[in-house]
């Protein structure tokens, strides 16, 4: 099992540097789960030092502990989904953890059906779609624990922008999840200036279809009402998503060679902006302001699926190949 440990090692180092050079890259988070999957794995070899009921123990207890997590992850993914519903009613982005959870049960469904039965048919398929669950399910750990790791470390000090992305009016009034980001970065403000130095705050978002302001007008006022200078304050009221918040932001902060800034969203936005946040050029740190526990869940997967639609040509074809490997095995059964 050596060389699983090597393995994990290479992968450390390789998320290292990539942190080091880039931390605003989906590759990282892949490196971190393949290098902990590694060191799993290697771990589980060293059972063989031991006697053959202590073996059956440990097996028993990794796949007995594997079903009853996956059992209880079903079970809270439809206790939220039903939640969301309650509370943000039926649209698309509201129903994924709800979704999540009846894949999962029909997944583990579909399993139990052929340990029992052991259908020829139906055999092949629950395979298949086994590899590319647990393919899935890799990348979506991964990013997880990499995105938890990311809002860890803050920006450095010296920041001459706090830029705030737009999230949406209601009523024409900044709703809860927006005042969220406002106020973090209130608190952004406040800390650069205890530490000597005075940002400019970018509000940055469009007027919609259905808003009587821009969203970054509307921000503007908030920050007002709190306490800010107007004078400290820009509008980017021109951009309608979060790829142009950041274009056209940077478009006002580099009026400032050499600028730094911090950007401002929801913590369960924020891995997915810091990478666009390096597409678009913005040179800072992405920060995420704290949400409601209940909304945490499909937000966070809806961010997941938006990452996966960015390269789907590359997960397209793998989960296609996993697909038909697990026919394959299931067919040679």
């Amino acid at each position: 099992m050596q060389v699983f440990y090597a393995l994990s090692g290479v992968f450390v180092l390789a998320f290292v540097v990539g942190v080091v050079r880039e931390r605003r890259r989906f590759r990282n988070a892949v490196f971190l789960g393949l290098s902990l999957v590694c060191l799993g794995l290697g771990l589980l070899g060293e059972v063989d030092r031991f006697e053959v009921g202590v073996i059956d123990v440990v097996l028993f207890a990794c796949f007995a502990g594997t079903f009853l997590a996956v059992l209880v992850l079903t079970g809270f993914l439809l206790a939220n989904g039903l939640t969301m519903v309650r509370r943000e009613g039926r649209r698309p982005a509201h129903l994924l953890s709800l979704l999540a959870g009846l894949a999962c049960l029909g997944l583990m469904s579909l399993t139990v059906f052929v340990v029992q039965t052991d259908d020829h048919i139906a055999g092949p398929i629950t395979i298949a779609l086994l590899l590319v669950a647990v393919y899935l399910a890799f990348l979506f750990c991964s990013f997880l624990l990499y995105a938890l790791l990311y809002a860890r470390i803050g920006p450095r000090p010296g920041i001459d922008f706090v830029v705030v992305l737009g999230s949406g009016l209601i009523a024409g009034r900044v709703p809860p999840l927006l005042a969220g980001r406002l106020d973090r970065a209130i608190a952004l403000r406040d800390a650069e200036i205890r530490d000597g130095g005075a940002p400019t705050v970018i509000t940055s978002g469009g007027q919609g279809a259905d808003e009587p302001v821009a969203e970054a007008e509307a921000m503007a006022d908030y920050l007002v009402e709190h306490g800010v200078p107007q004078s400290v304050l820009v509008r980017e009221d021109r951009s309608t998503t979060t790829l142009e918040n950041l274009t056209y932001s940077r478009a006002i902060m580099e009026r400032t060679p050499g600028y730094r800034c911090a950007v401002v969203t929801n913590d369960f936005h924020a891995f997915r902006a810091a990478l666009m946040a390096r597409r678009a050029g913005v040179n800072g740190h992405v920060v995420g302001a704290r949400t409601a526990r209940y909304y945490w869940p499909s937000a966070t997967i809806r961010e997941f699926v938006a990452i996966l639609a960015e390269h789907r040509v590359v997960h397209l074809v793998l989960c296609t190949g996993l697909l038909i490997l697990g026919i394959m095995l299931g067919a040679g059964r």
